[in-house]
Protein backbone atom coordinates (compact mmCIF):
# COMPACT_ATOMS: atom_id res chain seq x y z
CA UNK A 1 0.00 0.00 0.00
CA UNK A 2 2.98 2.73 0.67
CA UNK A 3 3.97 1.93 -2.60
CA UNK A 4 0.93 3.75 -4.35
CA UNK A 5 1.18 6.76 -1.92
CA UNK A 6 4.34 8.60 -3.13
CA UNK A 7 2.83 8.62 -6.52
CA UNK A 8 -0.56 9.27 -6.00
CA UNK A 9 0.62 12.39 -3.76
CA UNK A 10 2.65 13.03 -6.37
CA UNK A 11 0.01 13.23 -8.77
CA UNK A 12 -2.47 15.16 -6.96
CA UNK A 13 0.10 17.72 -6.15
CA UNK A 14 0.44 18.01 -10.07
CA UNK A 15 -3.09 17.56 -10.86
CA UNK A 16 -3.27 20.78 -8.65
CA UNK A 17 -0.36 22.80 -10.32
CA UNK A 18 -1.83 22.39 -13.42
CA UNK A 19 -5.12 22.75 -12.80
CA UNK A 20 -4.29 26.06 -10.98
CA UNK A 21 -2.80 27.54 -14.00
CA UNK A 22 -5.29 26.43 -16.49
CA UNK A 23 -8.47 27.36 -14.82
CA UNK A 24 -9.59 31.14 -15.74
CA UNK A 25 -9.06 33.59 -12.63
CA UNK A 26 -8.98 36.92 -13.21
CA UNK A 27 -11.08 39.30 -16.01
CA UNK A 28 -8.37 41.66 -17.88
CA UNK A 29 -8.71 43.91 -20.86
CA UNK A 30 -6.62 42.37 -23.51
CA UNK A 31 -4.73 43.17 -26.41
CA UNK A 32 -3.83 39.95 -28.63
CA UNK A 33 -1.48 40.37 -31.35
CA UNK A 34 -3.10 39.06 -34.88
CA UNK A 35 -1.80 37.65 -38.46
CA UNK A 36 1.04 36.20 -36.50
CA UNK A 37 1.85 32.56 -35.81
CA UNK A 38 3.23 33.49 -32.03
CA UNK A 39 0.68 36.10 -30.76
CA UNK A 40 1.79 38.14 -28.16
CA UNK A 41 -0.61 39.07 -25.72
CA UNK A 42 -0.78 42.36 -23.47
CA UNK A 43 -2.89 42.64 -20.62
CA UNK A 44 -4.65 44.69 -18.13
CA UNK A 45 -6.39 43.46 -14.68
CA UNK A 46 -10.13 45.16 -14.98
CA UNK A 47 -11.54 45.93 -11.76
CA UNK A 48 -15.17 46.37 -10.42
CA UNK A 49 -15.05 49.75 -12.81
CA UNK A 50 -16.62 48.49 -15.85
CA UNK A 51 -15.96 52.07 -17.90
CA UNK A 52 -12.60 52.40 -20.06
CA UNK A 53 -11.43 54.75 -22.90
CA UNK A 54 -9.33 54.85 -25.81
CA UNK A 55 -8.04 58.27 -26.47
CA UNK A 56 -5.99 58.63 -30.01
CA UNK A 57 -4.63 61.84 -32.28
CA UNK A 58 -6.20 61.29 -35.44
CA UNK A 59 -3.70 61.02 -38.08
CA UNK A 60 -5.20 63.42 -40.46
CA UNK A 61 -6.53 66.20 -38.58
CA UNK A 62 -4.03 65.35 -35.81
CA UNK A 63 -6.59 66.22 -33.02
CA UNK A 64 -7.88 64.09 -29.90
CA UNK A 65 -10.29 61.45 -30.34
CA UNK A 66 -11.64 60.01 -27.37
CA UNK A 67 -14.11 56.71 -27.25
CA UNK A 68 -15.72 55.61 -24.43
CA UNK A 69 -16.78 52.05 -23.66
CA UNK A 70 -18.26 49.90 -20.85
CA UNK A 71 -17.80 46.15 -20.25
CA UNK A 72 -21.38 44.11 -20.39
CA UNK A 73 -21.48 41.37 -17.68
CA UNK A 74 -20.74 38.84 -20.89
CA UNK A 75 -17.54 40.69 -21.22
CA UNK A 76 -19.07 41.92 -24.14
CA UNK A 77 -17.89 45.81 -25.20
CA UNK A 78 -20.77 48.46 -25.23
CA UNK A 79 -19.44 51.60 -27.55
CA UNK A 80 -20.72 54.76 -25.47
CA UNK A 81 -19.63 57.76 -26.79
CA UNK A 82 -16.85 59.29 -29.18
CA UNK A 83 -15.77 63.23 -29.23
CA UNK A 84 -14.00 64.84 -31.56
CA UNK A 85 -13.08 68.45 -32.57
CA UNK A 86 -13.32 67.54 -37.01
CA UNK A 87 -15.87 65.24 -39.39
CA UNK A 88 -14.18 63.47 -42.05
CA UNK A 89 -12.55 60.30 -42.49
CA UNK A 90 -13.67 58.00 -39.56
CA UNK A 91 -15.38 61.01 -37.84
CA UNK A 92 -18.76 61.27 -39.00
CA UNK A 93 -20.84 64.57 -39.26
CA UNK A 94 -24.15 62.64 -39.01
CA UNK A 95 -25.78 60.64 -36.64
CA UNK A 96 -27.07 57.20 -37.89
CA UNK A 97 -30.06 55.23 -36.55
CA UNK A 98 -29.52 53.85 -32.81
CA UNK A 99 -26.89 57.28 -32.80
CA UNK A 100 -26.96 60.93 -31.71
CA UNK A 101 -24.88 63.61 -32.54
CA UNK A 102 -24.45 66.83 -30.64
CA UNK A 103 -21.61 69.68 -30.97
CA UNK A 104 -20.98 71.83 -27.82
CA UNK A 105 -20.57 75.82 -29.15
CA UNK A 106 -16.78 74.85 -28.44
CA UNK A 107 -17.13 72.67 -31.78
CA UNK A 108 -16.41 69.29 -29.90
CA UNK A 109 -18.96 66.68 -31.88
CA UNK A 110 -20.03 63.84 -29.24
CA UNK A 111 -21.75 60.58 -31.05
CA UNK A 112 -23.40 58.67 -28.33
CA UNK A 113 -24.65 55.33 -29.32
CA UNK A 114 -27.72 53.74 -27.80
CA UNK A 115 -26.76 50.07 -28.10
CA UNK A 116 -24.06 49.00 -30.38
CA UNK A 117 -22.27 46.12 -28.40
CA UNK A 118 -19.28 44.22 -29.99
CA UNK A 119 -17.68 40.84 -28.42
CA UNK A 120 -13.94 42.52 -29.59
CA UNK A 121 -12.25 44.77 -31.94
CA UNK A 122 -9.26 45.15 -34.35
CA UNK A 123 -6.80 48.27 -32.85
CA UNK A 124 -4.34 49.35 -35.88
CA UNK A 125 -1.32 50.37 -33.82
CA UNK A 126 0.16 53.10 -36.83
CA UNK A 127 4.04 53.39 -37.21
CA UNK A 128 3.78 57.27 -36.78
CA UNK A 129 4.33 59.33 -34.10
CA UNK A 130 0.69 60.08 -33.13
CA UNK A 131 -0.58 59.52 -29.36
CA UNK A 132 -2.82 56.41 -28.39
CA UNK A 133 -3.56 55.92 -24.84
CA UNK A 134 -6.10 53.22 -22.71
CA UNK A 135 -7.53 55.10 -19.99
CA UNK A 136 -8.76 52.99 -17.03
CA UNK A 137 -9.62 54.14 -13.50
CA UNK A 138 -8.01 57.70 -14.19
CA UNK A 139 -4.85 56.31 -15.24
CA UNK A 140 -3.66 56.79 -18.83
CA UNK A 141 -1.63 53.95 -20.41
CA UNK A 142 0.52 55.15 -23.73
CA UNK A 143 0.05 51.84 -25.51
CA UNK A 144 2.83 52.55 -28.17
CA UNK A 145 4.93 52.14 -25.25
CA UNK A 146 3.52 47.98 -25.05
CA UNK A 147 2.23 47.59 -28.35
CA UNK A 148 4.64 47.23 -31.10
CA UNK A 149 3.62 49.49 -34.42
CA UNK A 150 2.66 48.38 -37.59
CA UNK A 151 0.38 45.32 -36.07
CA UNK A 152 -2.75 44.80 -35.34
CA UNK A 153 -4.19 43.70 -31.78
CA UNK A 154 -7.65 42.06 -31.11
CA UNK A 155 -9.12 43.82 -28.18
CA UNK A 156 -11.57 41.74 -25.82
CA UNK A 157 -12.30 41.26 -22.31
CA UNK A 158 -11.80 37.87 -21.15
CA UNK A 159 -11.06 35.77 -17.97
CA UNK A 160 -7.19 34.77 -17.81
CA UNK A 161 -5.98 31.77 -16.39
CA UNK A 162 -2.29 32.26 -14.17
CA UNK A 163 -0.29 30.78 -16.91
CA UNK A 164 -1.48 33.65 -19.30
CA UNK A 165 -0.97 36.05 -16.44
CA UNK A 166 2.74 35.34 -16.48
CA UNK A 167 3.12 34.16 -20.40
CA UNK A 168 1.58 37.70 -21.14
CA UNK A 169 2.94 41.71 -20.58
CA UNK A 170 0.69 43.58 -17.85
CA UNK A 171 0.25 47.04 -18.61
CA UNK A 172 1.03 48.03 -15.03
CA UNK A 173 4.60 46.53 -15.94
CA UNK A 174 7.28 47.62 -17.65
CA UNK A 175 7.14 49.31 -20.85
CA UNK A 176 9.21 47.95 -24.31
CA UNK A 177 11.43 50.79 -25.65
CA UNK A 178 12.15 50.88 -29.73
CA UNK A 179 15.41 49.92 -30.27
CA UNK A 180 17.46 51.53 -33.22
CA UNK A 181 16.23 48.50 -35.74
CA UNK A 182 12.89 49.24 -34.81
CA UNK A 183 11.76 46.37 -32.82
CA UNK A 184 11.18 46.57 -28.92
CA UNK A 185 12.78 45.40 -26.05
CA UNK A 186 11.62 45.69 -22.01
CA UNK A 187 12.77 49.07 -20.37
CA UNK A 188 14.57 48.86 -17.35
Amino acid sequence: MKRWEIPLGLLVVVFLIVGGLTIPVKRAYTFTETRTENPEMTYRILSNDSEFQIRYVHSIFLTDVLESYQVQENNSLKFLTMHYEDVGIGLPGYAEEGETLSVTEEGIYTLTYEDKVVDSFVLYIGDVDAQLAFRYKGKETNLKAYLERGHSYEFRVKKLTLYEMMKGVNLNGKAKKRTESGSYKESK
